[in-house]
């Protein structure tokens, strides 16, 4: 056993010695691994400083009818290990919200049936509280009082502060937050340490985070969002893919069960994976193209789903970048690509999904070049420059 495991390990050496042998290879690797590392203690730090200010937000409205934030849940490319440009990294975090007492929040998820929902919204209906008023005395129930009196002792409801009509409206909350961030960021335990900006931002909170010491800058934005269900799926504060999305507008967000995905890769494909540096190296390169970085995205969860992830050591770096190539050409050639969460039983039970994401129709985000003849052709331009 002794020998047969001094074996493997020379076959080992050997294998990592065909790697390195090339200067382009040996460069990739090196590069991609030093970025990940740096990212990786970043992103630690950030999610820390981050969680700090949600804890001083919760502490100071604890009494009050805010929405009830939750910690934060570092989403996109920077969290799940790569990213198209260092210099312009932005850590992204996912703000889970839950309504506060004597209120509910009802996501309205498009028709029924309709899995992938275009204009979710999320309706702020209120509940009874009287058992507690009788109970505690902390608080009037804004169901069963009248209003000159719920003003006179206590602080407006979510409905009045934060909503247009009956919907939670995402502008509303976004510039509620912002403005209290510079306050409520004094009294955490970093504020010595980082200087805090607000950024102009309608649909999220975007922050400049400044070391005091040594001059680094780090950017953060905060999404806001609220679960579907029980699910892996949120109702987020990020802009719709068409244009202009009303303020009472909350789409669908797969970022949280896109992250889960990554990591169960990363548990299976062992330390020597290099997925995650194919697809770095794609993003860098596509930049410009036609493709977005959601369809090479796709195009590799749909690759790392359908193949032995043991085939992602490193020494097949380069047979890998191929394959993905192969994959995109074919899926061009058909005029397909579905949505990897949609229909999809690759999709591995670690992953929440709301029931109506198992039994919906795929949907093919190449749809459009079905109908349009110049877009298909601009398209394997793209390939062919690729």
């Amino acid at each position: 056993q002794e020998q047969e495991v001094e074996q493997d390990d020379e076959e080992e050496d050997e294998e990592d010695e065909d790697f390195y042998e090339y200067a382009q290879t040996r460069y990739i690797a090196h590069r991609a691994l030093a970025i990940v590392q740096g990212r990786v203690n970043r992103c630690q730090l950030v999610e820390e400083l981050m969680n700090d200010l949600l804890d001083a937000f919760t502490i100071l409205c604890s009494d009050s009818f805010f929405p009830v934030l939750l910690p934060a849940v570092g989403v996109g490319s920077a969290f799940e290990g790569w990213s198209s440009l260092e210099g312009d990294t932005v850590y992204r975090l996912l703000v889970p919200m839950q309504a506060p007492r004597g209120h509910v929040f009802i996501p309205e998820v498009g028709i029924e049936g309709e899995a992938l929902a275009r204009s979710s919204r999320i309706r702020v209906e209120l509940l009874c509280i009287c058992i507690r008023q009788k109970l505690q005395r902390d608080v009037l129930c804004i169901l069963h009082n009248p209003e000159d009196k719920l003003c006179r002792i206590q602080q407006p409801g979510l409905l009045h502060m934060f909503c247009t009509g009956s919907y939670l409206d995402v502008q509303k909350i976004v510039t509620w937050f912002n403005v209290q961030v510079p306050t409520v960021w004094t009294v955490t335990r970093h504020a010595h340490a980082y200087d805090l900006k607000v950024l102009p931002s309608c649909r999220s909170c975007k922050l400049q985070l400044k070391n005091t010491s040594s001059g680094e800058k780090l950017l953060v934005e905060l999404l806001f969002g609220v679960q579907q269900g029980h699910s892996d799926i949120f109702l987020s504060s990020q802009n719709s893919e068409v244009g202009f999305t009303p303020s009472t507008v909350w789409p669908q967000s797969f970022a949280v069960a896109e992250k889960k995905f990554l990591q169960y890769v990363a548990r299976n494909a062992g330390q020597d994976s290099c997925h995650l540096s194919c697809l770095t190296l794609f993003a860098h390169i596509q930049v410009g193209m036609g493709f977005s970085r959601y369809t090479i995205k796709t195009l590799f969860f749909h690759f790392l789903a359908t193949n032995n992830l043991e085939n992602w050591h490193r020494r097949n770096f380069l047979t890998r970048l191929e394959n993905i190539l192969q994959h995109l050409q074919s899926c061009l050639n058909e005029k397909c690509l579905n949505h990897f969460f949609l229909g999809n039983k690759k999709v591995p039970k670690e992953i929440v999904l709301p029931h109506t994401f198992h039994a919906a129709r795929p949907l093919n985000l190449f749809q459009h070049l079905e109908n349009d003849p110049e877009a298909y052709c601009q398209a394997l331009s793209d390939f062919t420059e690729l």
